[in-house]
């Protein structure tokens, strides 16, 4: 069983920053590509950034400038630095990752959830 975990969200008022954290635990072999993922009210889910195990990186236009995502493999975490942020950046965010298990399978994992709301 592997799983991640998300924390950081919360209220923010326009032009300010979040920093989002998500941790894979269980039975885990390697931690390959992790990203973040959002979704606004009535809107489809959607890719925010992304990174490799190796640490190349990529952005979707939006945020890009505005938001870095990186990660510590020694603790198999990835963290979102948002700042900059408008009310259009209002979502649940996701955090993604596909996991090697020690059974060696792989599990595309998804967290539950961490709902950012940015608003004055």
């Amino acid at each position: 069983q592997v799983q991640l975990v998300e924390s950081g969200g919360g209220l923010v008022q326009p032009g300010g920053s979040l920093r989002l954290s998500c941790t894979a635990s269980g039975s885990i072999l390697q931690v390959n590509t992790m990203a973040w993922h959002r979704q606004a009210p009535g809107k489809q889910r959607a890719l925010v950034a992304a990174i490799t195990s190796g640490g190349d990186t990529n952005y979707v236009g939006s945020v890009q400038g505005r938001f870095t995502i990186s990660r510590d493999n020694a603790k198999n975490t990835v963290y979102l630095q948002m700042n900059s942020l408008t009310p259009e950046d209002t979502a649940a965010y996701y955090c993604n990752a596909l996991i090697i298990g020690r059974d060696f399978r792989g599990y595309d994992t998804w967290g539950q959830g961490t709902q950012v709301t940015v608003s004055s």
